[in-house]
């Protein structure tokens, strides 16, 4: 169990963090554009589709309508979707835990498609096409 000085300490040293970080002051879906919009308590609003972020991929519009905010200001929640999502993630690009974002980088890095991708394709079937990989022989 913490005494008294160790919460006040803990409060104070979040309201000091919290006075540095920008905050969520308003936040909507709009429709028309097909993006979540959030402004911030620095003036700035930032925006993204539901599409990039976790637990909103597959979201229709009316269950992005409702956007409650935190009392921090660091946390939006999707009612509908019964989805949190946390602000300073947001901002530091963060649309999704650590395996979530992998897993959608590694779909879109692997289906891009460049003209050295395509010119080494070409090579490589010119040569009968990807190597077998070795196989390990059996130590017993």
């Amino acid at each position: 169990m913490i005494d008294q000085k160790e919460f006040e300490a803990a409060n104070a040293r979040a309201s000091s963090q919290l006075g540095k970080t920008p905050t969520a002051v308003a936040a909507h879906f709009d429709e028309r554009l097909g993006t979540v919009v959030i402004e911030l308590s620095t003036g700035l609003s930032i925006m993204f589709k539901p599409r990039d972020a976790q637990g909103l991929e597959n979201a229709r519009p009316e269950e992005l309508a409702t956007i409650e905010i935190s009392p921090s200001g660091l946390g939006l929640y999707f009612p509908a979707l019964d989805a949190d999502l946390y602000l300073p993630g947001l901002l530091a690009g963060f649309m999704g835990s650590r395996e979530w974002m992998a897993s959608h980088l590694g779909k879109a890095g692997g289906s891009v498609s460049t003209p050295a991708k395509a010119q080494a394709s070409r090579a490589n079937g010119r040569l009968g096409g990807r190597p077998k990989k070795p196989r390990v022989a059996d130590v017993t």
